[in-house]
């Protein structure tokens, strides 16, 4: 038996339930560039993605736990990628610093994510990064490692400081640089000197 015919080797294939997920999830993930966040209902994201409504509403409940499904498997890719890329740096301060830079690049470099923070749509963006253990587990993950129970805390502010540069930006790269050496480095290496 092969794996395709329900096999052995079977269990190495993704679950249909996975696949049909990130299907629906990528076809609001066009929705959100194309309309706007707020303007794409669930009728809209089933016929994109081919299904009915009643199987979308099998896998997502409502647009809620839509939006958070997207939002945290983004959140997740974004976290891996900039893991990746501040992996070799050793100072805490120039860590944050980068982490940060590369989080909003990311961010910017990507038209279904950055469709969340335009005028209309920051606030549900703002909602769900707020109220997200995902997100805050992922921005704690890219900390500098330490015991100190304030570290979600710091991870959640964090966060709130990416989303506020995503919503209102600097004036360049530059320039979120400096804010970020001047005022958000020594607030993290601070507090893990402690």
């Amino acid at each position: 038996m092969t794996a395709a015919s329900g096999g052995p080797g079977d269990w190495l294939r993704p679950k249909r339930a996975d696949i049909a997920a990130e299907q629906i999830l990528d076809a609001a993930a066009r929705l959100f560039v194309e309309r706007g966040v707020t303007n794409t209902g669930m009728g809209d994201v089933a016929k994109a993605a081919g299904c009915s409504r009643a199987t979308l509403y099998r896998y997502f409940p409502n647009r809620q736990a839509l939006r958070i499904a997207f939002v945290h498997r983004e959140a997740r890719r974004v976290g891996a990628a900039v893991a990746e890329q501040a992996r070799e740096i050793a100072d805490p301060g120039e860590r944050i610093v980068a982490v940060m830079l590369a989080s909003l690049r990311e961010v910017r470099a990507d038209p279904t994510l950055i469709a969340w923070f335009t005028a209309g749509d920051a606030g549900i963006a703002n909602e769900i990064g707020q109220s997200s253990e995902v997100i805050e587990a992922i921005a704690a993950g890219l900390l500098p490692p330490t015991a100190d129970p304030d570290r979600f805390r710091l991870a959640r502010w964090l966060a709130r400081v990416i989303m506020s540069l995503l919503t209102a930006p600097g004036r360049d790269e530059a320039d979120e640089r400096v804010m970020l050496e001047h005022f958000v480095a020594p607030v993290v290496v601070g507090a893990f000197a402690n």
